[in-house]
C-alpha cells in the first residue's frame, strides 16, 4: 500500500517557505476560516481530558495514574466537543494538541477549536503535529521568554494552514489511520521482544550473581531478602567493607590522586545524559581512574542505574562513584550483582520529591563476595552469555527508531501535499480494525506518555 504512492502531479507555490509546493488544486486558508473558538463551560458532569505530548487528546485515567491529581473548580473547565481541536497554549509547540475523543471538559487555560463545515479536524490534528508546524507554531507565539511562549487564539486564527478539498481531507485521514495502526502494530512486536529479550538477560544475571555457575552447588542461607541462598563457599559482606564511594561533586571525600578540576574534551556523566564536551559548571568534577569503577546514578527517574567506566571522565552531583577497596574485586561481577540488588531495593530507597539513592542507604546494602577467581569467571560466562541477546536487543531498538522516523516523514508527507494517497486510500477495506486501547504509547520511548498539566489557573482568553 505505501511502496505504491506517488507525488501529485500538478504543483503550485503555497507562498510558505515551510510548505513549498502543494497540489495545484489545494487551497491555503487561515485557521480561523477554519475553525471557531468554543468558550463554553457549566459542564461539571464531563469527563475530565488531557493533552498527551505524544498521543494527542484522551479521555484522563485517574485510577490508574501515578500522578497527584488536584481537581480545580469543574464548572470552569472548557467543554471540547467530541471531534474538536484542543490546545495548550503554552506547549502547543511542542505537540499538546490533538482531536477530542469524545465530549469532554479541557482546563480553562487551554483553547478550544470547533471545526467549520467542510473542516476534517483530525487531518488537521495530523498537521499540527509536524515538526514543520510547530516551528510555525513557535513563531506565533507570544511570552517573556522562549519556553514560557503563548499561543492565543488571536494568532492561532491568523496562522495559514493548506487546505484539501473535504473529501481529500478525508481520504488522508482513512489512510494515515490504517497506516498508523500498521506501524504501531509493528512498534508493537518490537518492544515485546526488547522486554523478553531484557527479561532474559536479567534471569541470566540474578542466576549467575546469586547461585554462581555450577547448578548442583551445595548452598546456603544469605539472610539477605533479594539474595536469598547463596553458595556455601560465598560470604555474604556489606557494600561498605568492599567498596568505597563519593558523589561527583563531592571531591573532598576522595583522595587527590583521582580528581581534578574539568579542563578537557571528557565523556560527561549526569543524572540523566551522557555528552561529549567541557563543563563550565564548578558542581562537576573530572577523574581520572587506570582500574574500572562503578557509576550509579543517585537521584531522578534513572536513579539506580549502573555502569561500569574507567580512564577519563566527569561527573555531576547526581551521580556516585563506588570505588574497589581491594584488587581482588571484579568490578564487573559486582556491578551485575548492583542491578540485580537495586532492581529490588528501589521501592524501599527514599522517596522525597524524586528518587534518590544516598549514602546511607548504600551503607545498609550486603552483596555476596564469590572468591577472586570465580567472580572473574561468572562475569566473563554472563558476558558471552547475554552478547547476543544484547545484539538482538540493539537491533530491535534500531528498527524501532526507523519506524518512528518512517512514521514522522510518511505523515508529513501525506499531509502537506507531498504524496498522493487518494487511490490507496480509496481501496482501503470498508471496515477498519480498531486500534488497541494502548496502542498510542507504543509511539512513545519511555513507559508512559508525557502529560501535560491541566489543573492551572484560568487565564484570560477572547470571547
Amino acid at each position: 500500500m505505501i511502496d505504491g504512492l506517488t507525488p501529485y502531479t500538478d504543483h503550485k507555490d503555497s507562498g510558505l517557505p515551510w510548505l513549498g509546493e502543494i497540489p495545484a488544486h489545494w487551497d491555503v486558508r487561515r485557521n480561523g476560516r477554519l475553525f471557531v473558538q468554543r468558550n463554553q463551560t457549566g459542564f461539571p458532569d464531563l469527563p475530565i481530558l488531557e493533552v498527551s505530548l505524544k498521543t494527542g487528546v484522551r479521555v484522563r485515567d485517574f485510577e490508574n495514574s501515578n500522578r497527584k491529581q488536584v481537581m480545580a473548580d469543574r464548572e470552569k473547565y472548557k467543554r471540547a466537543r467530541q471531534g474538536d481541536i484542543a490546545y495548550n497554549m503554552m506547549r502547543m509547540w511542542q505537540g499538546a494538541v490533538g482531536t477530542s475523543p469524545v465530549d469532554g471538559l479541557v482546563s480553562p487555560a487551554y483553547v478550544v477549536a470547533k471545526p467549520l463545515p467542510k473542516t476534517e479536524s483530525r487531518y488537521y490534528q495530523y498537521l499540527f503535529r509536524t515538526g514543520a508546524y510547530m516551528d510555525e507554531v513557535n513563531k506565533f507565539s507570544r511570552g517573556i521568554v522562549s519556553d514560557r511562549n503563548r499561543l492565543y487564539w488571536e494568532d492561532f486564527k491568523q496562522m495559514p494552514s493548506p487546505y484539501p478539498p473535504p473529501e481529500e481531507q478525508a481520504a488522508i485521514v482513512r489512510f494515515l489511520n490504517h497506516a498508523d495502526r500498521r506501524i504501531r502494530r509493528y512498534i508493537r512486536a518490537k518492544r515485546q521482544l526488547i522486554a523478553l529479550l531484557n527479561e532474559q538477560k536479567q534471569a541470566i544475571i540474578h542466576c549467575a550473581v546469586t547461585r554462581g555457575l555450577d547448578p548442583h552447588v551445595k548452598l546456603k542461607p544469605s539472610g539477605v531478602e533479594w539474595l536469598g541462598d547463596v553458595p556455601e563457599h560465598w560470604a555474604v559482606k556489606k557494600l561498605r567493607f568492599n567498596f568505597r564511594y563519593a558523589k561527583g561533586s563531592k571531591a573532598a571525600e576522595l583522595t587527590s590522586e583521582y580528581v581534578g578540576r574539568n579542563e578537557g574534551p571528557y565523556p560527561v556523566y549526569s543524572g540523566q545524559t551522557e555528552n561529549e564536551g567541557l563543563m563550565g559548571s564548578v558542581s562537576w568534577h573530572e577523574f581520572d581512574f587506570e582500574e574500572p569503577v562503578i557509576l550509579v546514578t543517585t537521584v531522578g527517574a534513572r536513579a539506580m542505574s549502573t555502569r561500569v567506566l574507567s580512564g577519563k571522565f566527569s561527573l555531576s552531583q547526581n551521580c556516585a562513584i563506588i570505588i574497589p577497596r581491594k584488587s581482588s574485586i571484579n568490578v564487573s561481577f559486582n556491578e551485575m550483582a548492583f542491578q540485580r540488588m537495586f532492581a529490588y531495593e528501589k521501592a524501599t530507597i527514599s522517596l522525597i520529591m524524586q528518587p534518590s539513592l544516598r549514602f546511607a542507604d548504600l551503607d545498609r546494602f550486603y552483596i555476596p563476595e564469590p572468591p577472586p577467581e570465580e567472580q572473574t569467571l561468572i562475569a566473563k560466562t554472563v558476558v558471552a552469555q547475554i552478547a547476543e541477546l544484547q545484539n538482538v536487543c540493539d537491533q530491535a531498538n534500531e528498527q524501532l527508531s526507523l519506524a518512528r522516523e518512517f512514521r514522522t516523514r510518511l505523515i508529513a508527507d501525506v499531509v502537506t501535499g507531498k504524496l498522493d494517497v487518494r487511490e490507496a486510500a480509496a481501496a482501503l477495506p470498508d471496515e477498519l480494525e480498531a486500534v488497541e486501547p494502548d496502542a498510542e504509547e507504543l509511539l512513545d520511548d519511555g513507559d508512559t506518555t508525557d502529560e501535560v498539566e491541566l489543573d492551572t489557573e484560568p487565564e484570560e482568553v477572547e470571547a
